[in-house]
């Protein structure tokens, strides 16, 4: 990845993330009370300057109040305003130098005003919900709040035992004393800010197949009523996790778990080995069931590869949506060039003032970006064949599993696994607005 990419800030969120340095690893340790929706937080960054000394640098966080900060232990000069806490240490940070900051806050977390409405940490009826994409994580904790800083967690989360805490990762330790229990996660993967993924409610939990020996671990968290209709809906994940390895490669992270919570959710939201979906998405009928293969695809296209700022977002939902057509024709259903013929009829009647490889933030979760995305991914492989396409999507993914990718990376990838030059194909599909045509041959 090029230099530019790991130094510009995001063009879509100036104000979020700061590229002169990136963190490592985080330790947060959470105390959540759900009736009053109060946080009381303690988080520990473990960071590297980058190319440049830093004499002062910025996280975002929501509207906190500061208890105390510390940067390698000493006490900076810092500010809180519009949810950027700038902090200036006492001594400038020399190039390349590992720091720590420590951060101990508290208040009512609420989530970040976007043009979609909050983002990130919800207050439910009986519990709270974290989906951050693509800039909630600040309403919860501190953090270098852009797509490309990748770091491991460790999450502790104390809350009345009452409820259940679910995060992406794998769970360590449950402690229980008096009336709370603590309940400890570490998920050692590079990780963004916005993928970080939590659910505290009351939930029935199942495992989901059997892994065996060499298998992921798959957990169900709903609540208690849904279980005959949540056992139908998510019945064949286990297979759709076996065959997106089989097309995608290993499968990145050390368990998956998926949770529905007791309320209604526009979308179901990927995070990190964690996907949230909401009681409208179970119905007994698989009424959902390509958002199941959705979901989990992300975890290889947007979680394990993660686009290097929000221009590329239709890496993300492009080829989760084109996991889709794959398990629909995998699994028996309608074959992926009738669902692209589909798309693209419906494309046509609707505006072509999309373009692509850099939508706008207006457009980037318009349901077109989704839809052309995938017919992209699908004129890919008409373009290179089924032997020579699914030998580059999983190479896509095991080349750059944990890594930060762009555009010109994908296209430059594919490109070398095609019988000819693919120039005049990406610059119709991704850069010009108008739709190109579908070839209808099958």
């Amino acid at each position: 990845m090029s230099g530019q990419h790991r130094t510009a800030p995001d063009p879509y969120f100036p104000g979020h993330g700061d590229a002169r340095f990136r963190v490592h690893r985080y330790e947060l340790d959470l105390d959540y009370r759900p009736v009053p929706n109060r946080l009381a937080g303690t988080a520990r960054l473990s960071a590297i300057v980058g190319r440049a000394p830093l004499a002062e640098f910025q996280l975002n966080l929501g509207d906190f109040r500061i208890d105390r900060i510390r940067v390698d232990g000493r006490p900076p000069h810092y500010s809180l305003r519009g949810g950027k806490l700038r902090v200036r240490p006492v001594k400038s940070l020399p190039a390349s130098a590992a720091f720590t900051v420590e951060v101990h806050y508290s208040g009512n977390p609420r989530p970040v005003n976007s043009p979609w409405g909050g983002l990130g940490w919800e207050e439910l009826t009986d519990g709270a919900l974290v989906a951050s994409q693509p800039v909630g994580a600040p309403s919860w904790y501190p953090c270098n709040d852009r797509p490309a800083d990748k770091a491991a967690y460790q999450i502790a989360v104390t809350a009345p035992s009452a409820y259940q805490v679910v995060i992406g990762g794998r769970l360590l330790t449950r402690t229980t004393r008096a009336s709370t229990t603590t309940w400890v996660y570490e998920q050692p993967a590079p990780t963004s800010s916005y993928l970080v993924g939590l659910s505290i409610g009351k939930y029935q939990t199942v495992l989901l197949g059997d892994p065996g020996l060499s298998g992921v671990p798959q957990t169900g968290h709903f609540p208690a009523g849904l279980f005959a209709e949540f056992s139908r809906d998510f019945a064949r994940q286990p297979q759709m996790m076996e065959l997106f390895e089989e097309l995608f490669g290993p499968y990145p992270f050390g368990e998956y778990a998926v949770v529905v919570t007791d309320e209604e959710l526009d979308i179901p939201v990927e995070a990190q080995g964690l996907s949230l979906f909401g009681v409208n998405h179970v119905d007994g009928a698989r009424g959902a069931e390509r958002l199941v293969a959705h979901e989990l695809a992300h975890q290889w296209f947007g979680n394990s590869v993660t686009v290097a700022d929000w221009r590329h977002i239709w890496l993300n939902e492009g080829l989760a949506k084109y996991a889709e057509w794959l398990w629909s024709e995998r699994s028996g259903a309608r074959r992926a060039h009738e669902l692209a013929l589909h798309a693209h009829q419906s494309l046509t009647a609707q505006p072509q003032d999309l373009q692509l490889a850099d939508p706008g933030r207006k457009s980037m979760f318009d349901d077109r970006l989704y839809e052309r995305g995938a017919l992209t991914v699908h004129a890919v492989r008409r373009a290179l064949g089924d032997a020579a396409f699914f030998r580059m999507l999983r190479e896509w993914a095991v080349v750059h599993r944990h890594g930060v990718v762009t555009t010109e990376m994908f296209t430059a990838h594919a490109a070398r696994f095609a019988p000819g030059p693919l120039d005049g194909l990406f610059e119709a599909w991704l850069y010009e607005r108008a739709l190109p045509p579908l070839f209808t041959a099958a």
